[in-house]
């Protein structure tokens, strides 16, 4: 149950943080994303190595979700 509510909270961190983050450039299929760190609950942080060393991670965009289309 924790893992979940981490896993919860990391992505609603990340969709956060892409809302109000200006625009990146993509990558490219295959290439590795680079490593970050987000805030998690508890004043912790999450850091993508460490979430990699446990095994596969997949980051999902609704693009285009929060803009009223």
């Amino acid at each position: 149950m924790l893992r979940r509510d981490l896993t919860r909270a990391v992505s609603i961190v990340i969709l956060a943080v892409m809302a109000v983050a200006s625009p990146a450039l993509a990558l490219d299929v295959g290439q590795k994303a680079p490593d970050f760190v987000l805030g998690a609950p508890g004043g912790k942080q999450v850091k993508l190595a460490d979430l990699l060393g446990k095994g596969p991670i997949v980051l999902y965009t609704f693009i285009g979700a929060f803009n009223g289309v």
